[in-house]
Protein backbone atom coordinates (compact mmCIF):
# COMPACT_ATOMS: atom_id res chain seq x y z
CA UNK A 1 0.00 0.00 0.00
CA UNK A 2 1.67 3.46 -1.06
CA UNK A 3 -0.90 6.31 1.15
CA UNK A 4 -1.58 9.32 -0.69
CA UNK A 5 -2.93 12.37 0.81
CA UNK A 6 -4.07 15.43 -1.44
CA UNK A 7 -4.53 18.96 -0.30
CA UNK A 8 -4.79 22.59 -1.39
CA UNK A 9 -7.60 22.31 -3.22
CA UNK A 10 -10.41 25.83 -2.80
CA UNK A 11 -12.35 27.92 -4.64
CA UNK A 12 -10.66 30.36 -6.41
CA UNK A 13 -11.91 32.86 -9.34
CA UNK A 14 -10.98 32.48 -12.96
CA UNK A 15 -7.30 33.62 -13.22
CA UNK A 16 -6.60 32.87 -10.22
CA UNK A 17 -3.98 30.15 -8.78
CA UNK A 18 -3.89 27.40 -6.41
CA UNK A 19 -1.38 24.83 -5.39
CA UNK A 20 -1.89 21.30 -5.12
CA UNK A 21 0.07 18.60 -3.16
CA UNK A 22 0.46 15.02 -2.81
CA UNK A 23 2.04 13.69 0.13
CA UNK A 24 2.89 10.11 1.01
CA UNK A 25 4.74 8.18 3.71
CA UNK A 26 6.47 5.40 1.06
CA UNK A 27 9.98 5.37 1.86
CA UNK A 28 10.10 4.09 -1.77
CA UNK A 29 8.15 7.28 -3.08
CA UNK A 30 11.17 8.20 -5.24
CA UNK A 31 11.17 5.14 -7.37
CA UNK A 32 7.64 6.11 -8.18
CA UNK A 33 6.20 7.67 -11.73
CA UNK A 34 3.23 10.00 -10.14
CA UNK A 35 0.39 11.69 -11.86
CA UNK A 36 -2.02 14.08 -11.45
CA UNK A 37 -5.82 13.30 -13.03
CA UNK A 38 -9.08 15.17 -12.55
CA UNK A 39 -12.41 14.14 -12.40
CA UNK A 40 -14.91 17.47 -14.08
CA UNK A 41 -18.89 16.85 -12.74
CA UNK A 42 -20.69 13.63 -14.92
CA UNK A 43 -17.10 13.15 -16.28
CA UNK A 44 -14.67 10.75 -15.84
CA UNK A 45 -11.16 10.57 -14.84
CA UNK A 46 -8.86 12.44 -16.92
CA UNK A 47 -5.04 12.95 -17.42
CA UNK A 48 -3.76 16.63 -15.94
CA UNK A 49 0.30 15.88 -15.54
CA UNK A 50 2.57 13.07 -14.69
CA UNK A 51 6.39 13.67 -13.20
CA UNK A 52 8.97 10.75 -13.28
CA UNK A 53 10.86 9.32 -10.40
CA UNK A 54 13.49 11.66 -11.17
CA UNK A 55 11.60 14.05 -12.48
CA UNK A 56 13.61 13.53 -15.92
CA UNK A 57 10.01 13.46 -17.71
CA UNK A 58 7.33 15.87 -17.28
CA UNK A 59 3.80 15.54 -19.36
CA UNK A 60 0.58 18.06 -19.64
CA UNK A 61 -2.58 17.83 -21.26
CA UNK A 62 -2.78 20.37 -24.16
CA UNK A 63 -5.71 22.64 -22.47
CA UNK A 64 -3.23 23.39 -19.02
CA UNK A 65 0.43 23.43 -20.84
CA UNK A 66 1.67 26.69 -19.69
CA UNK A 67 -0.27 26.93 -17.20
CA UNK A 68 -0.13 24.23 -14.79
CA UNK A 69 3.61 23.27 -14.01
CA UNK A 70 4.17 19.46 -11.95
CA UNK A 71 7.10 19.13 -9.78
CA UNK A 72 8.38 16.53 -6.70
CA UNK A 73 10.75 16.82 -3.84
CA UNK A 74 11.64 13.17 -3.20
CA UNK A 75 13.20 14.08 -0.12
CA UNK A 76 9.31 15.21 1.35
CA UNK A 77 7.96 12.70 -0.64
CA UNK A 78 5.42 14.90 -1.89
CA UNK A 79 4.62 16.09 -5.60
CA UNK A 80 2.94 19.45 -6.39
CA UNK A 81 0.75 21.15 -9.19
CA UNK A 82 0.99 24.22 -9.47
CA UNK A 83 -1.88 25.73 -11.26
CA UNK A 84 -1.92 29.39 -12.51
CA UNK A 85 -4.53 31.17 -14.68
CA UNK A 86 -7.40 28.85 -13.66
CA UNK A 87 -10.19 28.58 -15.73
CA UNK A 88 -14.09 27.14 -15.04
CA UNK A 89 -13.58 24.44 -16.91
CA UNK A 90 -10.24 23.58 -14.14
CA UNK A 91 -13.56 22.71 -11.76
CA UNK A 92 -12.70 18.79 -10.99
CA UNK A 93 -11.58 16.72 -8.14
CA UNK A 94 -8.36 15.96 -8.63
CA UNK A 95 -6.37 13.02 -7.53
CA UNK A 96 -2.19 11.95 -7.70
CA UNK A 97 -1.70 8.39 -8.83
CA UNK A 98 1.38 6.56 -8.26
CA UNK A 99 2.54 4.19 -10.77
CA UNK A 100 5.02 1.86 -9.00
CA UNK A 101 6.31 -0.56 -11.57
CA UNK A 102 6.85 2.32 -14.61
CA UNK A 103 4.26 -0.19 -16.45
CA UNK A 104 1.32 1.08 -18.90
CA UNK A 105 0.79 4.31 -20.59
CA UNK A 106 1.17 6.79 -17.55
CA UNK A 107 -1.33 8.94 -19.62
CA UNK A 108 -4.05 6.32 -18.62
CA UNK A 109 -5.87 6.16 -15.24
CA UNK A 110 -5.85 2.26 -15.30
CA UNK A 111 -1.71 2.44 -15.16
CA UNK A 112 -1.79 3.77 -11.77
CA UNK A 113 -1.99 1.26 -8.80
CA UNK A 114 -2.51 3.50 -5.73
CA UNK A 115 -4.68 6.96 -5.18
CA UNK A 116 -5.27 9.82 -2.85
CA UNK A 117 -9.04 10.88 -2.07
CA UNK A 118 -9.10 13.84 -3.95
CA UNK A 119 -9.18 17.54 -3.71
CA UNK A 120 -11.94 19.70 -5.07
CA UNK A 121 -10.84 22.36 -7.22
CA UNK A 122 -13.81 25.14 -8.48
CA UNK A 123 -13.19 28.25 -10.25
CA UNK A 124 -15.42 30.75 -10.45
CA UNK A 125 -16.28 32.63 -13.33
Amino acid sequence: QVPLVESGGGVVQAGGSLLLSCATSGRTFSTMDVGWFRQPPGKGREFVSVITRTSELTRYRDSVKGRFTISRDNAKTTVFLQMNSLKPEDTAVYYCGVNVNRSGNLFSAGSYDYWGQGTQVTVSS
